[in-house]
């Protein structure tokens, strides 16, 4: 009992969040690079030469330089068991981001030290700010020109509404940059960049040291022993509770491409979180630590393996430890199944594990029976995990195949690709599938659409845009959506599990309904 309560306890499973190009997936492979769990990190964006970055698989992603789906990473360190969920950074795909960072229990946001807080990176704090959990913000490229530091903690706070503590201080940016000040240690981690690869030599001084002066110029020196004045003077407190409630951001200053400062930031950070928190169920609070397994299901990912055709369901352990080959009642199933095939991933590398604990993600072989949300627990037990909740998608297509002879292609396709959440698929009632309504967040997401069905199912499709902006789901069991009085251009349809929905046009429209139809309810989210 001892040993599972102590393997709980060394847990820390976390999101990583930003705007495009703030450095999220270079951050995420140099934490690997501590853990051991590769040899070299390769750039996302690079010459052919250079390696695709360790946590992109889909081939789409490293011909474009994007992430478009999360990856799940495992690796030990100092003592620690540590999940990560790379999330994409692109706005197009930001309903991936919000199932991934259900599955975490803290986040850290990269920020670009040149442009501060970024339209995305809002969208995301919000999500996290939803869930209440903790938020870790590391600014990034220091060794570039940057915004004065005291700028980028107002931005952070004026914009995200949450109180900063920087944990250090930078010294200096760009060509200037001489490292960072350390407060708790009192002591300054200088940076050097000789410019030959990525890497930047670190050198520890203390404050009362001499040879620091001369290390960084009279200018450089006086600014530090002003800032460190001012930050212990005017600064926020550092709170744990208040960080660990999300109202309160650790602040650290660093340059990932580099590799300066992001192992204290690694070890800081597994300080300041917890251990696996409750989830909330049908049941009330699930502690991780109670024996009894319990999981949901949070992504669902087909053909990571082209050669097997395989689909891939990932799972967030919320509670007890799973066993190879254990017995489990999937509940939205109503049955009991046995987990095939669990492994954990290291992007396209998987291992099958025999045992996992609360707080880890494991991948299982999904027949097609699981859907997003999905809880699966002890085979005695019924309960379920709290829905994770579908957005209405904001642009729509008309979608069929080129070719007739491949319906059963393109209807395996749509729908698996609509199964992993990725795109969301409308039919009109007693229509077949032959062509159907997609309804994306970005439209980026119909040219991944395209681009997987031709390389995965092997069908070449035609789009049509559609007028429509906007779809809601209607609210109710007893509402005959055929007898509504709606405008000529508002179209009913329903979802894959036959939930009725209203297409607009426009918000008057929308407006316009709701006056006409006093029993009428319409919601902007379907929670699964």
């Amino acid at each position: 009992m001892a040993q599972f309560t102590k393997e709980i306890e060394k847990r820390r499973t976390f999101a990583i969040i930003s705007h495009p190009d703030a450095g999220k997936t270079t951050l995420t492979e140099k934490f690997l690079l501590y853990g051991g769990a590769i040899a070299s990190a390769g750039m996302v964006k690079g010459k052919k030469s250079m390696k695709h970055a360790v946590s992109d698989w889909m081939e789409i992603e490293k011909q474009r330089g994007i992430s478009v789906t999360s990856s799940v990473l495992q690796f030990e360190y100092d003592g620690y068991c540590i999940n990560i969920l790379d999330t994409p950074g692109h706005q197009d795909f930001s309903e991936d981001t919000y199932r991934t960072l259900m599955a975490a229990d803290s986040a850290v946001m990269v920020i670009d030290a040149s442009k501060g807080v970024e339209k995305q990176t809002i969208k995301l704090f919000k999500v996290c700010m939803m869930r209440d959990i903790p938020v870790f913000t590391f600014i990034n490229k220091m060794d570039r020109e940057a915004r004065d530091p005291y700028d980028l903690m107002a931005d952070i706070e004026s914009v995200l509404g949450i109180k900063t503590y920087p944990v250090n201080w930078p010294i200096g940016s760009g060509k200037e940059f001489k490292g960072v000040y350390e407060r708790e240690k009192e002591r300054v981690l200088s940076f050097t960049y000789n410019g030959i690869g990525h890497e930047a030599d670190e050198k520890v001084t203390a404050m009362d040291d001499p040879a620091l002066k001369d290390m960084l110029g009279d200018t450089l020196y006086q600014t530090l022993i002003d800032d460190r004045e001012l930050l212990d003077g005017a600064g926020d407190e550092f709170d744990l509770e208040a960080v660990r409630h999300g109202k309160l951001s650790p602040v650290f200053f660093g340059s990932a491409l580099t590799n300066f400062g992001v192992e204290p930031f690694l070890e800081n950070f597994l300080k300041m979180t917890t251990s696996p928190l409750p989830r909330t169920s049908s049941q009330g609070e699930i502690d991780p630590f109670n024996d009894d397994f319990s999981a949901f299901v949070f992504k669902i990912q087909a053909n990571m393996n082209k050669a097997h055709r395989d689909r891939i369901a990932f799972m967030r352990i919320c509670s007890g430890r799973f066993e190879k080959g254990q017995e489990v009642n999937h509940v939205q199933g109503g049955r009991k199944i046995k987990l095939s095939q669990p492994q954990q991933m290291m992007a396209q590398d998987r291992e099958i594990v025999e045992e996992a604990y609360a707080g880890d993600i494991i991948g299982v072989f999904d027949p097609g029976i699981f859907s997003i949300g999905d809880t699966v627990c002890a085979s005695s037990k019924k309960f379920q995990f709290e829905g994770i909740p579908t957005f209405a998608p904001e642009h729509f297509r008309l979608v069929r195949q080129k070719d007739t002879m491949k319906r059963k292609q393109f209807i395996k396709g749509t729908s698996q690709i609509a199964q992993e959440g990725a795109i969301q698929i409308f039919q009109e009632p007693g229509g077949g599938m032959e062509e159907v309504i997609v309804g994306v967040v970005g439209t980026l997401q119909f040219d991944v659409l395209e681009y997987r069905l031709k390389n995965e199912y092997g069908v070449d499709v035609i789009m049509e845009g559609l007028p429509y902006q906007y779809i809601r789901w209607v609210v109710g069991e007893n509402i005959d959506v055929k007898a509504l009085d709606l405008t000529s251009d508002t179209k009913y349809v329903q979802d894959l599990k036959g939930n009725p929905l209203l297409l607009f046009t426009s918000s008057w429209n929308i407006q316009w309904a709701l006056d006409h139809n006093k029993e009428l309810q319409l919601q902007e989210f379907s929670r699964s």
